[in-house]
């Protein structure tokens, strides 16, 4: 018998034997009867079922359509129906919704809200990011956006920041679902059961099971695993655990590789970042994943665990082919680790959308040049093969040479031995070749002056 235990709206709620693959939205909306959690594209693009999921480490906005029940063990969840005052009181940003006419149709809003009071609890003022995964139909953006404003500074309400402490997380493990506390119990868990589904933040899982309708089997949720979320930074590399969500490793990136950090900015939306991990995003494969290029750029190193052993490889040969990892049955993603360097990297995510969408190409360049001479690169590219690949025969074409426009030009040819790209829906070969060849332009650009940020320059 599994048991889950946390807190809704600060009452508490115990689960006796729930499906591990029920979506919190589902839960709350058909069992609850709570309906202000809307339902709208369930596969966390439209923020319209966003609630707020808090711990010890803080307070976090989330899509309840992709999470599931299992993931809250431990936590407090508040919906839209519990953001209110005992007494009926609004929170400051509803409050600020009504003034400034932030609701037309009104579907929208209550997600809207739960992105902005958790902002406002967070002290977070950037709001064109905080609100980036919330989708108005209504194109009302701009007076929610002055309402968010408004709100700022008001005092955090006492109902709130007095929260009740979350229930303690207790260990479940059985031959169907497995909640370990440590990268131990999962690695034993693991091995004697390696057919099983591995979950960070369920932000891919999660449209198995809302989309494909697919049953997942024995599931382990790898959420509550604190020592795959630790950060270490010595003088010789960033060692980061696989259960490092991907908003975590945008603050450490910011810090070291800024280039990096900015192309996390635009991965997903905030509730999305808050539940992603890098491990997810290195063990699912997917050749248009935007963090392994930039990692594969900065010569990063993978760990991988089976029980009591341990092994380590070059990140950019645990891709084989497409859907194929060198990782063995009962073997999971550990941590990975960046050499500490110099910071030369740059990143360029080619997307329709600017904001939220998937790469079409994703190019990461990390060239060294030391007396207007290349010493080094390390070039890397996402959605130009079946996985994130180097581009060995275009480094190869540039180390040793002068860094001038025409070694940039000798280099372009280079790029058809590196790649022979698909055509898709989101990008013909042609153009991903192109683009790709382009990218290694714009990054010499950048290293002789000129401005090319399409966000910067201005007529």
């Amino acid at each position: 018998m599994s048991q889950i235990a946390f807190l809704l709206n600060g009452d508490s709620v115990c689960l006796t034997n729930a499906s591990p693959t029920r979506t919190l939205l589902d839960w709350l909306r058909e069992d609850k009867g709570m309906t202000g959690t809307k339902e709208g594209c369930n596969e966390g693009d439209c923020g319209a079922c966003t609630v707020m999921v808090s711990d010890e480490t803080g307070a976090r906005a989330m899509n309840a359509c992709i999470l599931f029940l299992p993931q809250l063990n431990g936590k407090s969840v508040r919906t839209v129906e519990g953001l209110s005052g005992p007494d009926g009181e609004l929170h400051p940003v509803q409050q600020a919704m009504v003034e400034h006419h932030g609701s037309q149709c009104g579907f929208c809003t209550p997600g809207f809200v739960m992105s902005m009071a958790t902002a406002h609890l967070n002290g977070a003022t950037d709001y064109d990011d905080q609100l980036a995964g919330n989708l108005c139909r209504c194109t009302g953006y701009a007076p929610i956006i002055r309402a968010a404003e408004a709100a700022a500074s008001e005092p955090v309400p006492a109902w709130l920041s007095d929260a009740p402490d979350t229930p303690i997380a207790e260990p479940i493990e059985s031959d169907t679902l497995a909640l370990p506390r440590t990268a131990d119990e999962l690695a034993q868990w693991y091995e004697a059961h390696p057919d099983a589904t591995l979950i960070g933040g369920a932000t891919d899982v999660g449209l198995w099971v809302t989309k494909q309708l697919r049953d997942l089997g024995p599931v382990a949720f790898l959420n509550g695993i604190q020592d795959l979320k630790d950060i270490s930074v010595s003088d010789e590399d960033i060692h980061i655990g696989a259960g490092v969500t991907i908003t975590d490793l945008g603050t450490l990136m910011s810090e070291h590789h800024p280039s990096f950090a900015e192309m996390i900015r635009r991965y997903g939306s905030t509730q999305v970042r808050n539940a992603a991990t890098i491990g997810g995003n290195i063990a699912n494969g997917s050749p248009i994943g935007d963090g392994p290029p930039a990692l594969i750029a900065l010569g990063a190193t993978l760990y991988l665990r089976k029980g009591d052993k341990r092994r380590s490889l070059s990140l950019e040969d645990f891709f084989i082919d497409y859907g194929k990892q060198d990782r063995e049955p009962g073997e999971f993603v550990e941590a990975i680790s960046i050499p500490r360097q110099p910071d030369h990297l740059r990143c360029y995510k080619i997307s329709k959308r600017f904001d939220q969408d998937i790469s079409a190409v994703c190019g990461c360049f990390n060239i060294m040049i030391e007396h207007g001479q290349v010493t080094a690169a390390r070039i890397a590219f996402g959605g130009m093969a079946g996985i994130p690949m180097r581009a060995s025969h275009v480094e190869a074409a540039l180390i040793g040479q002068p860094w001038t426009a025409e070694t940039i030009a000798a280099a372009r040819p280079a790029f058809t031995k590196d790649f022979t790209p698909l055509s898709d829906m989101r990008a013909s070969a042609t153009y991903r070749l192109q683009s790709a060849q382009n990218l290694l332009e714009r990054f010499f650009a950048e290293t002789e002056g000129t401005a090319t940020n399409v966000l910067e320059v201005s007529a």
